[in-house]
């Protein structure tokens, strides 16, 4: 890729240079120099490095894995990312590995924090609130409704907060099929499976509506698949409408922001 392909790229998915530093390993004052055009023969490794975060969406599973996990109390390995696991190896799993299955791959999902548990709860209220106001037909699931968004056995996402409209969908074991909105509340565990594995997985998969929200950097990307717009970036001083809603129900960070600030 050329630095201008990348600059589009990287213009395309809503990346900051912070965001580029943490995933490609970087250093955010390089990125900047690479992207403003200070540096203008940047070193091969960093091209590279580069070039893997911003591949197109046919490559980008393949690197920038996640760390192995291994649970020590299970017996159970889930470092193998040949893409052989299945279903039946998602549910034989002991309980309490968290995990998703993206394309016969285990991917640990590691251990939410408190700040993270809080803005799913108030996200999924305002949600929640929003529907039963308006006898809505969609219903709103969190962090632990498995969705078997291929509808194959090589895939379960487990995503933070998700909203389906077809009722169709609901099974009393998991969704079948793309929600209509999925919300990903990013860890530092989480980061490159939330914005770049899932991003393209959702999108592909037929999700309408893309939410990533980084609680440390304050902000909120959002992508409106189904009508093909750009990210946007927004930030905890805004109230961001709802796409699938069309922008009906909106969301005022400022007020989630009031309630969680004292853990900042």
């Amino acid at each position: 890729m050329t630095i201008e392909e990348m600059k589009n790229r990287k213009r395309e998915l809503g990346y900051s240079n912070k965001m580029i530093s943490d995933l490609s390993g970087v250093p955010e004052s390089t990125v900047q120099k690479i992207f403003s055009g200070e540096t203008s023969s940047p070193r091969y490794d960093t091209i590279m490095a580069l070039e893997s975060l911003l591949s197109p969406t046919d490559t980008v599973t393949t690197i920038n894995e996640p760390e192995p996990a291994y649970n020590v109390l299970s017996k159970v390995a889930i470092d193998d990312f040949s893409g052989n696991k299945t279903l039946a190896d998602f549910e034989a799993l002991p309980e309490g590995v968290r995990v998703e299955l993206i394309d016969g791959r285990f991917y640990d999902m590691g251990e939410p924090a408190s700040v993270h548990e809080m803005i799913i709860s108030e996200l999924s209220f305002h949600l929640q609130y929003y529907i039963k106001k308006n006898n809505g037909a969609c219903r709103t699931f969190t962090s632990h409704e498995g969705v078997r968004l291929d509808r194959d056995d090589k895939t379960i996402v487990v995503p933070d907060i998700l909203v389906v409209c077809d009722r169709d969908k609901i099974t009393r074991k998991w969704v079948e099929g793309a929600p209509d909105l999925i919300m990903e509340v990013v860890s530092p565990g989480s980061a490159k499976t939330d914005i770049l594995i899932k991003l393209n997985k959702y999108k592909n998969a037929g999700v309408r509506e893309y939410w990533v929200i980084f609680p440390d950097d304050m902000k909120v990307i959002v992508y409106d698949f189904e009508n093909d717009i750009s990210p946007v970036i927004y930030s905890f001083d805004d109230t961001i409408p709802i796409s699938i809603w069309d922008g009906a129900c909106k969301i005022d960070f400022k007020e989630i922001y009031k309630e969680i600030e004292f853990i900042y």
